[in-house]
């Protein structure tokens, strides 16, 4: 029989709100999925997700089948008008510290069909074209007036979140206002499929030329990108037309080759919200924070949030953990979102010069700094720094994942936290000692790494981020502290 009870009710079936579900039925609640529409979106948007976001994939179970549909790129490049080479990031090769590869393109619908299978195998409560209406919350719940196939009825939760996009109905109902970056650039997207296109690009690339800024990417398969800025002088109205099209389109000789998927005028911007929580009206992805495409971070953000919010969610459903936990949700991701937005805007404005002269001059200088060796990091990730930690060393970095003869140390260790340490400790928590039978061949890398950091243990959060390094007794007593229910942790 069909409830309308829940833990939880999702709202917004994109690939963050399928990922959320998704770790959420993992750790054991009942969850209810709305999405508006009545499939998944047919066409393209995200264009690469890195090698974090793929470990989460894993957790949920979808890593195996999404990676065969991605294309692991060789790097990313700014290119002059001429074609010299302003500045290249280089991808490393092969799985990294984390099990995987750095980066990889896809071609969204298929990753999320990926997703939505493996969130209906889970056995979440899949409710398409259904669309949220309104909600009420009080101390105890949530209740939402939905709209669905079967008419109008109400659903009870204990909270809700919107992954509901750029145009948020649970943000707007919820009073949040955005703070605007005041970066807005109009650019029109192309989405195609070029038969043999080998002779292209094969780098992501972005093209400082200040008669027509491009981005340029190949995506999985035989997928292309195109985004061309639109300049102060270009009428909106006419700049995707077919004449148009064919007049950007000219310089990579591929009119007699292509097929459009899809050509939209979009508004790059930057934006963030000022409350990701009021109460039991939680909001994560789109709903919560819009970022230029210029760092290929937009639904890497989104699953990250999704990544943070499931297992504090759960602890606090379960009743492992105050309320409270759940403001270290903002509290630990605007700032890594905040980061990577600034970084992506300093792209943004890169690519986005339009005077020949000052071009010319950013060109220089560029060309100067990459030949004596300098350049800033793609993306200045940095670790979660205050929140849901022990703080000192390691503490808010992502935990290392090793890969031994193809098991990956996540599949093994299973749902965290995890205390990992060198000797036996007193606790009801999950442990894994060093040299232990459980661990297996990872307690040589796993010892390497305690070695590294001389000390004994490590305690690992849900989300594979570090709590803190230290003595296993003080390590426990300190999530503990955190994990219980205690108001004060929300001062």
């Amino acid at each position: 029989m069909t409830s309308n009870t829940c833990d939880v009710l999702v709202v917004g079936l994109g690939p963050i709100g399928d990922v959320l579900s998704a770790l959420l039925k993992k750790q054991g609640l009942s969850v209810i999925a709305i999405d508006r529409e009545a499939d998944i979106y047919p066409l393209p948007r995200a264009a690469v997700f890195d090698e974090e976001v793929m470990r989460i994939f894993q957790m949920i179970g979808a890593a195996e089948a999404i990676a065969p549909l991605c294309r692991v790129p060789d790097g990313y490049q700014f290119l002059s008008a001429s074609g010299e080479i302003l500045m290249r990031f280089p991808m490393r090769p092969g799985f990294g510290p984390y099990g995987w590869e750095a980066t990889y393109a896809l071609h969204q619908p298929g990753v999320e069909a990926a997703l939505r299978t493996r969130l209906a195998q889970l056995g979440a409560d899949i409710r398409l074209s259904t669309r949220l209406k309104s909600f009420a919350q009080d101390d105890v719940g949530v209740t939402a007036e939905v709209e669905g196939p079967q008419g109008h009825y109400t659903i009870s939760a204990k909270y809700i979140v919107g992954c509901d996009g750029a145009w948020s109905p649970v943000r707007e109902s919820s009073g949040t206002a955005m703070f605007d970056y005041g970066f807005e650039e109009p650019w029109l997207v192309i989405d195609s499929i070029v038969e043999d296109g080998d002779d292209l690009l094969q780098i992501p690339s972005q093209i400082c030329d200040p008669a027509q800024p491009t981005t340029f990417l190949r995506m999985s398969g035989p997928r292309y990108r195109w985004e061309f800025m639109l300049k102060p002088d270009d009428d909106p109205e006419n700049f995707a037309s077919d004449e148009n099209l064919a007049r950007l389109l000219a310089p990579w000789n591929v009119m007699h080759r292509i097929q459009i998927e899809r050509r939209a005028i979009y508004r790059f911007h930057g934006l963030i919200a000022k409350d990701w929580r009021k109460g039991r009206a939680i909001i994560a992805g789109d709903a919560a924070h819009q970022m230029p495409p210029f760092a290929g971070q937009g639904m890497c953000s989104g699953i990250r949030d999704a990544a943070n919010l499931a297992w504090k969610l759960a602890a606090v459903v379960r009743g492992d953990a105050s309320d409270a936990l759940l403001d270290t949700y903002q509290q630990e991701r605007e700032p890594h979102v905040r980061g990577i937005i600034e970084r992506s805007i300093e792209f943004g404005q890169t690519v986005c010069v339009l005077d020949p002269e000052v071009a010319a001059a950013r060109d220089a200088a560029m060309l100067a700094a990459r030949a004596a060796g300098e350049q800033p990091p793609m993306i200045p990730y940095p670790p979660l720094a205050e929140g849901c930690l022990m703080g000192g060393p390691e503490s808010g970095e992502l935990f290392i994942q090793p890969v031994i003869h193809d098991e990956r140390m996540d599949d093994r260790l299973g749902a965290g936290p995890w205390l990992i340490t060198k000797m036996v400790a007193a606790t009801a928590m999950k442990q894994f000692v060093i040299g232990s039978a459980a661990l297996g061949p990872f307690s040589a890398p796993l010892a390497a790494w305690l070695d590294e950091h001389d000390v004994e243990a490590v305690l690992v959060r849900p989300d594979r981020h570090v709590f803190g390094i230290g003595l296993s007794h003080d390590l426990i007593a300190a999530w503990e502290a955190i994990m219980a229910l205690r108001e004060e942790l929300a001062a």
